[in-house]
């Protein structure tokens, strides 16, 4: 990975995206349908693209809703929709597309009030306050956001009545119809004029804000946080949770410094990621410069994305922690500290996330349950009360309320910052902290992730490899114990492999929306152990995809 002379330096005027030249691309360039990079494509978080590509325009919206409000009549949902958005600036332009849509569908809409932003778990949040103890009439969501992508990107997201992702097949579904209407010019998309849609006696406004923020002490110990007195810092990185942080301080008496409020659709108060692009991603050091730069003036500090999905969390003693240090953190302090959930509750995590976690969860004898590569995959287990903790590598993750009960099933990129509060508070320490002493305890693992270039057919034979095809018995050194094509947790194909040793391991999948595999590996053996794993995993992938190319 190259890394930009710009990347953690400010976004040069040159790179802002023209925002009124990209509102223009998004009414004015039509998809060709048998193109299809300018197709409707969900991949695990939704339809995404840039309007300049014509990847996300106002085609791909009227006809990804009209195929939405299909779904939910052939699958009797006939509840609200709750609708949110994020700041970037295709989300308005979306927003409007979809409720015009909606509105003609007759379909109940609920709309964020006191603010124009509402971030994923809020959505997530709402739908499952609705239909707690609803048999029928089930409310669902769509959520307008490319989540931290740079600001050229919209994204479109819908969320069955689990209030979670939706799964592949409905993804499939809405995807397949969608496209069947850009094919036939919207034949059969029903709409009205946006300022008719906002009159409509089926759209309603709804405090997403005073709701969500009303709760959070049943699944974060509000108090404890208050009490300590600790000093709180928060960059929202322009995104939709600007006004629910300062509302949070005051409902819960914190000592919480701003150290952001802007919004701007350009984004060009961030400082410019890895490869010299803006993105809002709070697991980015070179992204949260801003704030790594102030630790030493707070106790605590933590950002999320923009439609607050992902948290990075940043401590005076190790600055920007890795996702997969708190991801251990938090599991180490939750499961402890959680009284009232059941014994039997699981810790979920991605197969590409760190065997850190593994190993905390065996010292604390849960049970692991993991998952592919997407956080729908944790639906399920945190509805039914039987996860209690799901994350993600990239800085998602979600977890029961203090009682044992489904808080969101969708990521939640506030909560996990409010835990870190949380510890901090209670134990005295920070999550850096705990880490380390983890790794005093259980090894100290080093994790990378690295992409290398693949055609179609071969990320098409990845995803298809089977155990067998791998033919390697050791792995830097250490006799192969797994290899899996398939998560433990759940039997679904993982979409590559994974290759497990000791005291190492590496995945290989292929990238969804470039012509790339990614290799994720870590070592508790040392960056030179993690080298060899890393060159090992590239020549067995190497020589596989040769092999299956030569079969076929």
């Amino acid at each position: 990975m190259t890394i930009s002379p710009a990347a953690g330096k400010p976004a040069d005027p040159s790179i802002l995206v023209n925002v009124p030249k990209l509102v223009t691309a998004y009414y004015e360039l039509r998809p060709e349908p048998s193109d299809p990079r300018q197709c409707v494509v969900f991949g695990t978080s939704g339809h995404r693209g840039s309007a300049m590509d014509v990847a996300f325009n106002e085609w791909h919206i009227l006809a990804i809703t009209q195929s939405i409000c299909d779904y939910r009549k052939l699958q009797n949902i006939d509840g609200p929709l709750f609708l949110g958005m994020d700041t970037h600036a295709l989300s308005e332009p979306a927003f409007a597309s979809a409720l015009e849509v909606l509105a003609a569908n007759n379909v109940e809409v609920m709309l964020s009030e006191g603010t124009p932003y509402t971030p994923t778990p809020a959505v997530s949040h709402a739908i499952l306050l609705y239909n707690r103890a609803r048999k029928s009439g089930l409310a669902d969501g769509i959520v307008i956001t490319p989540s931290h992508n740079p600001p050229d990107d919209g994204g479109f997201k819908y969320d069955p009545p689990h209030g979670g992702p939706a799964d592949s097949s409905v993804t499939s579904w809405i995807e397949s119809k969608a496209n069947d209407f850009l094919a036939r010019g919207l034949d059969g998309v029903k709409r009205m004029l946006f300022a008719k849609a906002l009159r409509a006696p089926t759209t309603h406004k709804h405090d997403f804000l005073s709701l969500y923020i009303s709760d959070l002490n049943n699944v974060v110990d509000m108090n404890a946080v208050r009490d300590a007195k600790i000093k709180l810092g928060v960059d929202p990185l322009g995104g939709a949770g600007i006004d629910y942080w300062p509302r949070i301080a005051e409902q819960y008496g914190l000592d919480l410094t701003i150290v952001n409020q802007s919004v701007d659709p350009t984004f060009r108060f961030m400082s410019v990621d890895w490869d010299g692009k803006i993105r809002m991603d709070p697991s980015s050091p070179y992204a949260m410069h801003r704030l790594i730069a102030l630790k030493d003036k707070f106790d605590i500090a933590f950002a999320s994305d923009t439609d607050h999905d992902r948290h990075g969390i940043v401590t005076k003693g190790s600055g920007l922690l890795p996702p997969n240090h708190y991801l251990s953190a938090c599991v180490s302090y939750l499961f402890a500290n959680r009284p009232n959930w059941s014994e039997d509750v699981a810790v979920g995590k991605t197969v590409v996330s760190s065997s850190m976690i593994d190993r905390v969860s065996a010292r604390l004898g849960r049970r692991l349950y993991e998952v592919p590569v997407g956080f729908k995959w944790f639906v399920e287990g945190l509805l039914a009360g039987h996860l209690g903790f799901g994350g993600e590598e990239s800085a998602g993750s979600s977890f029961l309320r203090r009682d044992g009960n489904v808080w969101t099933t969708d990521k939640d990129g506030i909560v996990p910052c409010l835990l870190s509060a949380e510890i901090t508070a209670r134990v005295g320490k920070d999550p850096g902290e705990i880490y380390r002493e983890l790794t005093r305890e259980l090894g100290d693992p080093i994790y990378e992730r690295i992409d290398a270039p693949a055609t179609s057919e071969q990320k098409a034979a990845l995803a298809r490899l089977s155990p067998s095809d791998i033919h390697a018995k050791e792995l830097a050194g250490q006799l192969i114990e797994k290899i899996l094509t398939t998560a433990p947790g759940d039997g679904n194909p993982i979409g590559g492999i994974k290759v497990i040793a000791k005291d190492g391991w590496f995945a290989a999948r292929p990238s969804g929306t470039e012509e790339i595999y990614k290799i994720y590996a870590e070592s508790f053996l040392g960056q030179d152990h993690l080298r060899q794993i890393q060159e090992e995993a590239q020549a067995i992938v190497s020589e596989t995809l040769a092999h299956s190319a030569q079969a076929s």
